[in-house]
Protein backbone atom coordinates (compact mmCIF):
# COMPACT_ATOMS: atom_id res chain seq x y z
CA UNK A 1 0.00 0.00 0.00
CA UNK A 2 1.47 3.35 -1.38
CA UNK A 3 1.58 5.66 2.39
CA UNK A 4 0.73 9.06 1.95
CA UNK A 5 4.25 10.60 2.43
CA UNK A 6 5.20 8.10 -0.77
CA UNK A 7 2.77 9.54 -3.05
CA UNK A 8 3.41 13.60 -1.23
CA UNK A 9 6.87 13.17 -2.34
CA UNK A 10 5.79 11.86 -6.03
CA UNK A 11 3.57 14.99 -6.74
CA UNK A 12 6.08 17.31 -5.28
CA UNK A 13 9.03 15.80 -7.63
CA UNK A 14 6.61 15.88 -10.48
CA UNK A 15 5.36 19.28 -10.03
CA UNK A 16 9.40 20.37 -9.56
CA UNK A 17 10.44 18.38 -12.72
CA UNK A 18 7.46 19.87 -15.14
CA UNK A 19 8.03 23.63 -13.46
CA UNK A 20 12.12 23.01 -14.43
CA UNK A 21 11.08 21.92 -18.11
CA UNK A 22 8.89 24.90 -18.01
CA UNK A 23 10.94 27.43 -17.21
CA UNK A 24 13.78 26.47 -19.05
CA UNK A 25 11.45 26.88 -22.56
CA UNK A 26 9.13 29.37 -21.67
CA UNK A 27 10.75 31.60 -18.91
CA UNK A 28 9.34 32.17 -15.58
CA UNK A 29 7.25 35.31 -16.40
CA UNK A 30 4.98 33.21 -19.42
CA UNK A 31 4.28 30.01 -17.07
CA UNK A 32 1.25 29.74 -15.14
CA UNK A 33 0.21 27.62 -11.89
CA UNK A 34 -2.63 26.09 -14.47
CA UNK A 35 0.46 24.49 -16.85
CA UNK A 36 2.96 23.20 -14.34
CA UNK A 37 -0.69 21.53 -12.49
CA UNK A 38 -2.00 20.22 -15.92
CA UNK A 39 2.01 19.28 -17.29
CA UNK A 40 2.29 17.14 -13.81
CA UNK A 41 -0.72 15.47 -13.93
CA UNK A 42 -1.88 17.03 -10.55
CA UNK A 43 -4.97 19.07 -9.60
CA UNK A 44 -4.07 23.18 -9.20
CA UNK A 45 -5.00 22.67 -5.56
CA UNK A 46 -2.45 20.35 -5.25
CA UNK A 47 0.58 22.52 -6.41
CA UNK A 48 -0.43 25.15 -3.44
CA UNK A 49 -0.78 22.55 -0.90
CA UNK A 50 2.87 22.27 -1.23
CA UNK A 51 4.38 25.27 -2.53
CA UNK A 52 2.97 28.52 -1.37
CA UNK A 53 3.79 30.96 -4.51
CA UNK A 54 4.93 30.09 -8.88
CA UNK A 55 7.89 31.99 -7.03
CA UNK A 56 8.26 29.34 -4.24
CA UNK A 57 8.61 26.64 -6.81
CA UNK A 58 10.89 28.30 -9.00
CA UNK A 59 13.19 29.08 -5.98
CA UNK A 60 13.24 25.22 -5.19
CA UNK A 61 13.97 24.12 -8.79
CA UNK A 62 16.87 27.02 -8.84
CA UNK A 63 18.17 25.69 -5.56
CA UNK A 64 18.28 21.69 -6.80
CA UNK A 65 19.98 23.26 -9.92
CA UNK A 66 22.66 25.05 -7.80
CA UNK A 67 22.76 21.77 -5.64
CA UNK A 68 23.23 19.62 -8.64
CA UNK A 69 26.20 21.83 -9.81
CA UNK A 70 28.05 22.12 -6.74
CA UNK A 71 28.00 18.07 -6.25
CA UNK A 72 29.84 17.84 -10.02
CA UNK A 73 32.30 20.59 -8.67
CA UNK A 74 33.33 18.81 -5.90
CA UNK A 75 33.79 15.27 -7.50
CA UNK A 76 37.29 16.24 -9.06
CA UNK A 77 38.65 18.08 -5.99
CA UNK A 78 37.51 14.50 -4.05
CA UNK A 79 39.33 11.95 -6.74
CA UNK A 80 42.54 14.34 -5.24
CA UNK A 81 42.09 13.77 -1.95
CA UNK A 82 41.25 17.22 -1.71
CA UNK A 83 43.72 18.92 -2.82
CA UNK A 84 43.24 22.13 -4.40
CA UNK A 85 45.80 24.43 -6.12
CA UNK A 86 45.24 27.67 -8.46
CA UNK A 87 44.84 25.44 -11.86
CA UNK A 88 42.30 22.93 -10.40
CA UNK A 89 40.05 25.57 -9.27
CA UNK A 90 40.43 27.02 -12.25
CA UNK A 91 39.58 24.35 -13.93
CA UNK A 92 36.62 24.07 -11.43
CA UNK A 93 35.08 27.47 -12.04
CA UNK A 94 35.50 27.33 -16.03
CA UNK A 95 33.32 23.44 -15.04
CA UNK A 96 30.65 25.19 -12.94
CA UNK A 97 30.50 28.42 -16.10
CA UNK A 98 29.92 25.78 -18.22
CA UNK A 99 27.23 24.30 -16.35
CA UNK A 100 25.75 27.41 -15.32
CA UNK A 101 25.30 27.78 -19.54
CA UNK A 102 23.87 24.58 -20.32
CA UNK A 103 20.60 25.23 -22.40
CA UNK A 104 18.95 23.26 -19.67
CA UNK A 105 19.81 25.54 -16.96
CA UNK A 106 20.92 29.07 -17.94
CA UNK A 107 17.52 30.42 -18.56
CA UNK A 108 16.78 29.45 -15.15
CA UNK A 109 19.80 30.53 -12.82
CA UNK A 110 21.33 33.28 -15.17
CA UNK A 111 18.39 34.75 -16.76
CA UNK A 112 15.42 34.52 -14.32
CA UNK A 113 17.00 33.20 -11.25
CA UNK A 114 18.63 37.31 -10.00
CA UNK A 115 15.34 39.06 -11.98
CA UNK A 116 12.52 36.86 -9.89
CA UNK A 117 14.22 36.32 -6.55
CA UNK A 118 16.40 39.57 -6.40
CA UNK A 119 19.74 39.48 -6.00
CA UNK A 120 20.26 39.38 -2.36
CA UNK A 121 18.21 35.74 -2.12
CA UNK A 122 19.80 34.89 -5.14
CA UNK A 123 23.55 35.23 -3.68
CA UNK A 124 22.35 33.75 -0.08
CA UNK A 125 21.51 30.42 -2.66
CA UNK A 126 24.54 30.60 -3.86
CA UNK A 127 26.57 31.50 -1.19
CA UNK A 128 25.23 27.72 0.68
CA UNK A 129 26.24 26.00 -2.12
CA UNK A 130 29.40 27.85 -3.31
CA UNK A 131 30.69 29.91 -0.67
CA UNK A 132 32.22 27.08 1.86
CA UNK A 133 33.86 25.51 -1.49
CA UNK A 134 35.19 28.35 -2.25
CA UNK A 135 36.41 29.82 1.03
CA UNK A 136 38.25 26.45 1.63
CA UNK A 137 40.31 26.80 -1.47
CA UNK A 138 41.45 30.23 -1.14
CA UNK A 139 42.31 29.95 2.55
CA UNK A 140 44.54 26.34 0.92
CA UNK A 141 46.03 28.60 -1.64
CA UNK A 142 46.82 31.24 0.79
CA UNK A 143 48.82 28.67 3.08
CA UNK A 144 45.94 29.10 6.40
CA UNK A 145 48.29 32.41 6.72
CA UNK A 146 45.93 35.38 6.08
CA UNK A 147 43.85 36.46 8.62
CA UNK A 148 40.48 35.53 8.28
CA UNK A 149 39.20 39.00 7.24
CA UNK A 150 41.42 38.93 4.26
CA UNK A 151 40.53 35.34 3.48
CA UNK A 152 36.48 36.32 3.35
CA UNK A 153 37.42 39.25 1.45
CA UNK A 154 39.45 37.30 -1.26
CA UNK A 155 36.35 34.78 -1.38
CA UNK A 156 33.85 37.53 -1.85
CA UNK A 157 35.71 38.69 -4.95
CA UNK A 158 36.46 35.35 -6.03
CA UNK A 159 32.85 34.79 -6.61
CA UNK A 160 31.04 37.95 -7.47
CA UNK A 161 33.84 37.46 -10.58
CA UNK A 162 32.62 34.26 -11.19
CA UNK A 163 28.90 35.25 -11.19
CA UNK A 164 29.74 38.15 -13.26
CA UNK A 165 31.72 35.82 -15.80
CA UNK A 166 28.78 33.66 -15.79
CA UNK A 167 26.47 36.31 -16.66
CA UNK A 168 28.59 37.83 -19.28
CA UNK A 169 28.60 33.68 -20.66
CA UNK A 170 24.92 33.67 -20.55
CA UNK A 171 24.59 36.37 -23.15
CA UNK A 172 27.58 34.97 -25.46
CA UNK A 173 27.12 33.29 -28.96
CA UNK A 174 28.83 30.47 -27.80
CA UNK A 175 29.02 30.37 -24.21
CA UNK A 176 31.29 26.98 -23.57
CA UNK A 177 33.59 29.30 -25.77
CA UNK A 178 33.33 32.07 -23.24
CA UNK A 179 33.84 29.98 -20.20
CA UNK A 180 36.83 28.48 -21.60
CA UNK A 181 38.12 32.34 -21.94
CA UNK A 182 37.80 33.12 -18.33
CA UNK A 183 40.01 29.83 -17.02
CA UNK A 184 43.23 31.23 -17.51
CA UNK A 185 42.37 34.60 -15.80
CA UNK A 186 40.95 32.75 -12.84
CA UNK A 187 44.36 31.05 -12.72
CA UNK A 188 46.42 33.87 -12.67
CA UNK A 189 43.67 35.88 -9.65
CA UNK A 190 43.87 33.10 -7.86
CA UNK A 191 47.69 32.50 -7.99
CA UNK A 192 47.89 35.85 -6.95
CA UNK A 193 46.60 34.62 -3.85
CA UNK A 194 48.74 31.51 -3.51
CA UNK A 195 51.76 33.89 -3.92
CA UNK A 196 50.42 36.43 -0.96
CA UNK A 197 50.25 33.89 1.26
CA UNK A 198 53.73 33.12 0.86
CA UNK A 199 54.81 37.14 0.78
CA UNK A 200 54.92 38.67 4.76
CA UNK A 201 52.05 40.79 5.16
CA UNK A 202 52.93 45.11 5.01
CA UNK A 203 53.45 46.41 8.91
Amino acid sequence: MVKQADRSAATIAAILASARKLFRVEGYEAVTIDQIADDAGCRKGAVYHHFASKQAIFETVLDDLQAGLAAELVRPVKRAFGARSAPMMARSIQAYLEGANHPDVRQILLIDGPVVLGWKRFREIDDRHFAGMVRAGVSILMNDAAPDSVIDAATRLVLGAIMEAAVVCSTAPDPAKAASGYRRPFELMLSGFALAGKTPAPR
